[in-house]
């Protein structure tokens, strides 16, 4: 691929780990076609879908044990996508395969290496591990978003857009007149936002159930290319959460991974998770279905956003101040995908 937007050497999410079951599911990374699966030991695979025999895709045929049967002749796969049965011959084709990618369950997530397998490190997947860690409560859904995967970068490392976009819920002026400060590595960048003695937008004051003003925290955490875990809570003004005594306030973390589908559209796997009021179920459904409405706010300037650059290609964009954190995550982008530009070239 020539310029590509994304890397290939990471571990992207393919989907939630309740979508994978014993039927075959086909999802598009990276701009290419992927079918995933479970063993009958509940192991997950994730073949490329495309039959070597007519290149019918593979997730419309049907599973037999732990292989795959093609629905248009009947060749059958192994969960590492060689061919084990050819119809009416005894002998197989050697190269009668498809590619298997390496594939790992963890944090509620089944993530996929679409690069070189050699370097498919489990230790590289991302941490979300607050969402399934038994001290925190978390759910969360999928989005199908119509934009670049960078573009949901860019919204999530600058929330001032929540004055705007999110008013009546989670912003107000305070987020866009707080300082912030932003720092990185080689890998992450973080911004980080303290509002203090202001009044709570409404949904904080609903998670706090106490009057008064707040202090507000807003810390986010991106890891190259496209994880961004963001600590976020208020506490009553005045009990020491600035200082690291959250004690007295409700603390939440947002979760997010983003994988591209194709240049243009992405898969954007979520999840809203807190360390108060754990055991109350109704909180966690409600919290998952406020912060998805929330997310779809996004998901209309977003698509917007993505038609817009469509149709104003050579439109330069401008950064602000505010725009620190999304130009350190896109400077981290680029590095990894120049990286692995200047390795392939090198092999070639």
């Amino acid at each position: 691929m020539e310029n590509p937007n994304y890397p290939l050497n990471v571990w992207y999410a393919a989907a939630w780990d309740v979508e994978v079951k014993r039927s075959l599911l086909p999802r598009t990374i990276c701009n290419k076609p992927v079918v995933l699966y479970r063993k009958q030991d509940g192991t997950p695979v994730a073949l490329a879908d495309a039959c070597w025999h007519r290149l019918l895709p593979l997730s419309m045929g049907e599973l037999h044990g732990d292989n795959v049967i093609c629905g248009y002749h009947g060749l059958e796969f192994d969960d590492t996508g060689r061919c084990v049965y050819m119809p009416s011959q005894d002998t197989i084709n050697p190269s009668a395969c498809v590619k298997s990618y390496p594939i790992v369950e963890r944090h509620r997530f089944i993530w996929v290496w679409m690069g070189d397998p050699a370097l498919a490190d489990p230790a590289l997947v991302p941490d979300l591990h607050w969402n399934k860690d038994p001290e925190w409560a978390s759910d969360g859904k999928y989005i199908h978003a119509k934009c670049d995967y960078r573009l949901v970068v860019d919204n999530l490392m600058d929330l001032t857009h929540e004055t705007y976009v999110h008013g009546s819920s989670i912003g107000n002026r305070a987020v866009a007149e707080a300082p912030f400060e932003c720092t990185h590595t080689d890998k992450t960048a973080t911004v980080t936002r303290w509002m203090l003695d202001i009044d709570a937008p409404p949904f904080w004051r609903g998670q706090l159930g106490k009057p008064g003003n707040v202090d507000r925290w807003q810390i986010i955490n991106f890891e190259a290319p496209s994880t961004i875990a963001i600590d976020v809570g208020v506490a009553p003004t005045g009990t020491g959460a600035p200082q690291g005594d959250r004690s007295q306030g409700v603390n939440g973390m947002v979760l997010n991974t983003m994988t591209p589908e194709t240049d243009k559209t992405c898969h954007y796997f979520w999840a809203f998770a807190r360390n108060y009021k754990i055991d109350e179920q109704a909180r966690t459904h409600n919290l998952r279905e406020g912060v998805y409405a929330i997310f779809g706010e996004d998901e209309i300037i977003l698509e917007a956003q993505q038609k817009a650059i469509d149709a104003n290609p050579d439109h330069v964009i401008y950064n602000l101040n505010i725009d620190a954190g999304s130009m350190w995550a896109r400077r981290l982008i680029d590095r990894m995908i120049a990286e692995e530009t200047a390795m392939r070239s090198a092999a070639e």
